[in-house]
């Protein structure tokens, strides 16, 4: 039933990213492109994403346990500290010169497009990467 839902899930997010247009590096652009050609469009997506959330956060938070789990996971830890801002800073430059995000680029894969291919194997590089940084610094 899980495997199910994660499906479901990942579907709906596929589809959404499809009709929104973020698996568009063109259209990620055009909205980061203030001094331009500016696209407004993803502002109503993300401002729908949000409304979306913060609903689904109100009924969460009334339940007292998952539907699909055991416990809620715990609050993140909170702190805002040198490797936040790093991976935050990469993912950014990443996302407004690439135009793709993680999630809406493995959906582009797809499509077959040279660069959505590329793109996704230098992210899993950077994937592994981090993961080999983060080991070796918690040893």
């Amino acid at each position: 039933m899980i495997a199910a839902v994660a499906l479901a899930c990942g579907a709906m997010f596929a589809a959404g990213a499809c009709i929104s247009g973020v698996v568009r590096p063109a259209k990620v652009i055009g909205f980061l492109d203030l001094g331009g050609a500016w696209d407004a469009t993803l502002a109503v997506v993300f401002a729908t994403a949000l409304a979306v959330h913060a609903l689904a956060w109100r009924v969460v938070a009334r339940a007292r346990a998952p539907h699909f789990g055991g416990s809620f996971p715990a609050p993140a830890r909170g702190e805002i500290d040198r490797v936040l801002v790093v991976g935050a800073a990469l993912f950014g430059v990443g996302w407004g010169l690439s135009g793709y995000c993680p999630g809406p680029a493995l959906v582009a894969l797809a499509s077959g497009a040279l660069p959505t291919l590329v793109f996704v194997a230098a992210m899993a590089v950077g994937v592994v990467a981090a993961s080999a940084l983060r080991r070796e610094r918690d040893e």
